[in-house]
């Protein structure tokens, strides 16, 4: 697949061109982009040292969901941290390329892996004589293939649609990532027909897993009516995490994608918000009112103590 295309790099314009306000977008990016790392990670060992908590599918989901953070995150917030740096912002060909493959990739896999905890929580609170039959560790492992390669399709199918343009002149992005809004902006050709092709496929994942998991929760909420007390607030709980999880991730992501192609204002913000935020903020919503995953972290620490007074 040869792209006509006689641009080299990509000029990125970044949150502002104001020295003194990069300044500020460095320090709370690097400060934000580290709590994310670290909270994922966090999360992830606690989960993977923990025996007891790997050997449920609900927080395998979980870890493996960090990890897509951790991944999503580091594709976005490194670039825009060191560009903050400089007064002229610039990413090669290839960089965009990769940049834009990578995205699309990890955001395809989070989000059928949204669907699938929403699904593995469906088993769970309406099924629970069936829980451990249905979601046996095969089925997890053919939905975790079915995530890769749901997301690995889709990022191709972006990566077609690209490929499509020609970049002939104009390299100046008013951005601070390649996205394919943004370079439809650019191609010195009519992208009205290509620009309704990204909206059928970017825009028709979000809303299509989306309304799984509003029909998934609905389902589930439903038949809360015949749990006891304490059984509703757990679900409820544990459902109310993923919900939180699940409409910051979305909203921003339908509200990108699925509407006619056309630049925003605030469509640097609303890009911030699940590229940056959602993936900083899912440990802290997972981790608030979950007790095992607390005790599983608190026993990490232990022995990590343990381990350095051994020394």
């Amino acid at each position: 697949m040869q792209n006509q295309s006689f641009v080299t790099e990509f000029v990125l314009l970044g949150l502002s061109q104001n020295p003194n306000v990069q300044k500020i977008i460095f320090v709370i990016f690097l400060f934000g982009y580290t709590a994310t790392i670290g909270g994922n990670l966090l999360i992830v060992v606690a989960i993977s040292s923990s025996p007891a908590l790997l050997g449920s599918p609900m927080y395998f989901f979980l870890a493996f969901l960090s990890f897509l953070d951790t991944c999503f995150s580091s594709i976005i917030a490194p670039k825009m941290i060191v560009d903050s740096l400089y007064v002229r912002k610039t990413i090669s060909f290839k960089g965009c390329m990769t940049q834009l493959f990578a995205e699309h990739f990890f955001a395809g896999v989070e989000m059928i892996v949204l669907t699938v905890m929403a699904y593995d929580r469906y088993v769970a609170i309406c099924k629970p004589l069936h829980y451990l039959s249905i979601m046996n560790w095969r089925l997890c492992g053919i939905l975790m293939g079915v995530a890769w390669t749901g997301g690995f399709l889709h990022s191709v199918v972006q990566m077609f649609f690209t490929f499509q343009l020609p970049f002939c002149g104009p390299n100046v992005i008013d951005h601070f990532i390649c996205d394919l809004y943004p370079l439809l902006n650019l191609a010195c050709t009519d992208t009205h027909i290509l620009g309704l092709l990204v909206v059928a496929s970017s825009g028709l994942i979000c809303i299509i897993n989306f309304s799984l998991l509003l029909i998934s929760y609905c389902v589930i909420l439903f038949s809360l009516r015949t749990h006891s007390s304490e059984g509703r607030r757990k679900a409820l709980s544990t459902c109310g995490s993923h919900i939180a999880v699940v409409v910051l991730f979305f909203v921003p992501c339908i509200f990108e994608y699925a509407r006619p192609p056309s630049a925003f204002s605030f469509d640097k913000m609303v890009t911030i918000f699940y590229t940056i935020l959602t993936p900083l903020l899912n440990p802290l919503i997972y981790t608030f009112r979950n007790k095992e995953v607390q005790n599983a972290m608190r026993k990490l620490w232990t022995r990590l103590l343990v381990v350095s007074d051994d020394k």
